[in-house]
């Protein structure tokens, strides 16, 4: 953070607790006082230290490092003592919070250790202290407040430290998760480009229906894994729909000859007209029934069925694509449409949240049920297109 930024921020802070010139002045007035005592308080403080394997972890530099760090923390108790309580003060006590989150030392044990300094202060004050008794509760009120300050600011730059880092941690983790999903998604259809020119380099006098076929499907995969980059493209701006009447039948058919489900899971579509039509982006919608019928067909590993199911509901039209494949928990049923939250083992998971998005945009919506064992119902709902 800026070095004014904090000034200011802790000027803030200042306003908020009441601190005032005079509160300076009732701390300063105590520094020679309490600073014969420094030495068995810092002594005291480090022993502590030694007692605790979470926070002596991070000394890892043995006895020399220890005497170093007495030296630090005796200046940092003589400015907390003295000031002047400027720019450079709060700067000097934002890089404990920081070093703090560096070091991978537990904020709880700068608090409680700042409340060990404390107590020891406060004692050395009530034993040496020969003056009025209500001028001395002035100074500890005094100087409580200017350790709750202190403790503020180290608290403050120890949380935003932390949380930059661990957003960056969950940015790489997540490119990580993104990086594998699209390795995956893109070697299926890439595999099968591969079989199908080695079969066309070295079969010996192949038919030209056998070249057209491979040929056809080298032309497919080229387009499922050029779907996969569409898809992360389009998730990261989706582009505004062009709404139209389009054929529901046509868009299910389409989806379906892009998406194959294996021999071992039967297909029913039952849509009662092959007029009926819906309002959107036909483009944008095959998007979204290739990916429930994808997750369908994953679903169901060893076969099953899938079905389609289009009917009116008032104004809307509704399609329901449904499987009989394992199931989504309870749990995970309300995060599935979430970016990069997948159920499967491999994936970008950002299947169902294109779907939410591709819907939103179509003024659609999505509702999923499921049970564990008995299969998931996906159903859409559409704007009906005027008859």
């Amino acid at each position: 953070m800026n070095p004014d930024d904090l000034y200011r921020r802790y000027q803030e802070l200042q306003r908020y607790v009441g601190w005032t010139d005079e509160d300076a002045k009732h701390v300063q007035s105590v520094a020679g006082m309490l600073d014969v005592h420094l030495g068995p308080l810092i002594d005291d403080f480090y022993a502590e230290i030694q007692r605790h394997p979470d926070a002596l972890k991070v000394i890892t530099g043995g006895t020399a490092q220890i005497e170093r760090l007495k030296g630090t923390l005796r200046t940092w108790v003589r400015e907390l003592l003295t000031g002047p309580y400027d720019c450079d003060y709060v700067a000097r006590r934002w890089r404990v919070g920081w070093r703090h989150v560096e070091i991978g030392l537990d904020q709880v044990y700068t608090n409680v250790a700042l409340s060990r300094l404390r107590r020891g202060l406060l004692r050395a004050l009530d034993e040496d202290w020969k003056g009025d008794l209500r001028e001395a509760l002035a100074v500890r009120r005094s100087l409580n407040m200017l350790l709750d300050l202190d403790l503020a600011i180290i608290e403050d730059a120890y949380q935003t430290e932390y949380l930059s880092r661990q957003q960056r941690v969950e940015r790489l983790a997540a490119i990580g998760q993104v990086a594998g999903g699209i390795a995956h998604e893109l070697r299926n259809p890439l595999n099968v480009v591969k079989t199908s020119v080695y079969y066309l380099l070295n079969a010996r006098n192949p038919s030209a229906a056998k070249s057209s076929e491979h040929l056809q499907r080298i032309e497919r995969h080229v387009g499922a894994a050029d779907g996969v980059i569409t898809a992360l493209s389009n998730f990261a701006r989706m582009p505004l729909p062009n709404l139209h009447p389009f054929s529901i039948e046509q868009c299910l058919k389409e989806a379906l000859e892009l998406n194959p489900v294996p021999k071992e899971v039967r297909v029913a579509i039952d849509c009662p007209s092959t007029t009926l039509a819906g309002l959107g982006d036909i483009d944008q919608l095959r998007i979204v029934f290739g990916n429930l019928i994808r997750n369908a067909r994953e679903a169901m590993p060893n076969g099953g069925r899938l079905s389609i199911q289009v009917r009116h509901a008032g104004d809307k039209v509704e399609i329901e694509v449904a499987d009989t494949g394992v199931g989504i928990s309870a749990e995970n049923l309300g995060r599935i449409t979430e970016p990069l939250f997948s159920t499967k083992a491999r994936g970008l998971g950002l299947g169902l949240a294109i779907v939410r998005s591709i819907l939103d945009k179509n003024k659609g919506s999505l509702q999923v049920a499921s049970e564990l064992g008995r299969g998931t119902k996906c159903t859409v709902r559409l704007v009906a297109a005027a008859s």
